[in-house]
């Protein structure tokens, strides 16, 4: 029961049927690395950090890109992060019902993950859940919007109906956690090229599968192996 209020937010969410048209940009890393290792350049990391840490609203979706994407190139990265709170907070995932006693445990659990990897898109999602059931307006908002953003900058990255045009994620969770989103159950799962390649079922977007593009994912494990 838990899960599926969890994943309720996505009905607020302004994200692009994979049906239509939707206006991408496929990365460039390159680029991306030169402005946030650059202190002259609105996107030098240090201080985007900052603004997402301080909640600040009027960050962009370039913005997210930049911060979402730019992670990569960060010496915390990795590819496969679990969060360090991962078996605590699946007690509460697992529940039919959260009660009101949960709330701040859980609260406590999300930000210290958070604290680890910001683009916990779970933790996010649970936070801006718990804050709501809490009567916490502001925080909820909070979360949620970080939620949402860091989402619609996935999204701008492809349109996922080819490697080519893959979605680009820079964690193995983020490609379930869309599909749980959008209700999707995938047949098989393989390695296309640089990208994880998910066939379909069923789905009301009429396309066969769903590619995200994992390369920086591939190219972290390769330095992790070394």
């Amino acid at each position: 029961m838990i899960r599926k209020i969890l994943y309720l937010t996505v009905l607020l969410l302004t994200i692009p049927s994979f049906s239509q048209d939707a206006t991408f940009r496929t990365p460039d890393y390159k680029t991306i690395q030169k402005e946030i290792t650059d202190k002259k350049s609105p996107f030098y990391y240090p201080k985007l950090m900052e603004r997402f840490v301080s909640n600040d609203s009027l960050l962009t979706n370039d913005d997210y890109q930049h911060l979402y994407l730019g992670y990569v190139f960060q010496p915390k990265y990795n590819a496969f992060w679990k969060s360090p709170d991962e078996e605590k907070l699946r007690e509460f995932y697992s529940k039919e019902k959260l009660e009101a006693k949960d709330y701040d445990e859980i609260i406590k659990l999300a930000n210290h993950s958070l604290s680890d990897f910001p683009f916990d898109l779970r933790q996010l999602n649970f936070l801006s859940t718990v804050y709501h059931l809490k009567g916490d307006k502001k925080s909820s908002n909070i979360a949620f919007l970080k939620f949402h953003n860091i989402l619609n900058a996935i999204f701008s990255t492809g349109d996922g109906k080819q490697c080519e045009t893959g979605f680009h994620v820079i964690l193995v969770e983020h490609e379930y956690i869309i599909l749980n989103l959008f209700e999707i159950e995938s047949k098989s799962q393989s390695l296309v090229g640089n990208c994880d390649y998910f066939s379909l079922e069923k789905s009301k977007y009429k396309v066969d599968g769903i590619y995200f593009n994992i390369e920086k994912m591939l190219e972290n494990e390769k330095k992790a192996l070394k």
